[in-house]
C-alpha cells in the first residue's frame, strides 16, 4: 500500500483561502503526487455543506457564512478547534469513503482516550460524541479519486456560536470540547497526540 504522506501545519488560516488551496492541490495532482494532511485552525466562520437548509440557521450574529462542497450541513469553526484536512488519494490506497470516515472517527476516539476522555460514534451521524454531546465533526468530499476536507475537533474554544445554528442540521445536538474534561489543555498537546496515531 502507498504509505508516504506529507504533514503540514498551516496555523491559523482563512477558510476560503484554504478551501481554494485544497482544490488547487487536487487540480495539480498526478499519479505520482504525495498525499498530504493539513493541520490548521480557522478564523471564526460558519460553513454549510452540500445539504443546504437555511432552517438550520437561527441567527448568524455577524459571523461570516461560507458554502462548501463537503458533505453535511452547517457547522462552526474558530481558533481553538483543531482542524485536519485529508488530501488523500483514496483510490490509490483502496479506501472507500465510508471506510475513510470510520478511520477518522477511530483516530479521534484514540486521541481522546489518551486524555482519558471516552468518545464514541452514533450510527448514521458521522463524528465523535462524548456524554451525548458532539466533540468532533467530520465532513468530506471525494473528487478525482481524492478526499478533501476532513475533521474538526473541539479543543478549547468559545462554543456559544453553536447556539446560533442547529449543528449538522440536528436540533438535538449539543456541542462539547476537550477543555470541558481536561483543564489547561493546549492545541499543541492535542496535535502531538494526533500525530502519533497511525493515519492509514
Amino acid at each position: 500500500m502507498y504509505k508516504k504522506i506529507i504533514i503540514k501545519d498551516l496555523g491559523l488560516t482563512h477558510w476560503k483561502t484554504t478551501f481554494l488551496a485544497m482544490h488547487e492541490f487536487i487540480k495539480n495532482s498526478s499519479s505520482q503526487s504525495i498525499d498530504e494532511i493539513w493541520f490548521l485552525e480557522h478564523y471564526s466562520i460558519f460553513t454549510h455543506g452540500q445539504v443546504k437548509n437555511h432552517d438550520n440557521i437561527i441567527n448568524l450574529n455577524n459571523i461570516p457564512l461560507e458554502y462548501s462542497d463537503r458533505g453535511g450541513r452547517i457547522t462552526y469553526h474558530a481558533p481553538g478547534q483543531q482542524i485536519v484536512y485529508f488530501l488523500i488519494n483514496i483510490k490509490r490506497r483502496n479506501i472507500y469513503p465510508r471506510c475513510l470516515i470510520t478511520l477518522l472517527e477511530k483516530l479521534i476516539i484514540n486521541t481522546l482516550k489518551y486524555f482519558s476522555i471516552i468518545g464514541y460514534t452514533i450510527n448514521n451521524y458521522p463524528g465523535v460524541y462524548v456524554d451525548n454531546k458532539k466533540i468532533c465533526s467530520i465532513g468530506l468530499r471525494i473528487k478525482n479519486g481524492y478526499s478533501l476536507h476532513g475533521l474538526a475537533l473541539n479543543v478549547n474554544l468559545d462554543l456559544l456560536p453553536f447556539n446560533y445554528i442547529y449543528p449538522c442540521g440536528n436540533q438535538n445536538i449539543k456541542m462539547t470540547m476537550m477543555a470541558d474534561y481536561v483543564s489547561n489543555i493546549t492545541m499543541h498537546q492535542v496535535k502531538t497526540v494526533l500525530l502519533k496515531q497511525n493515519f492509514f
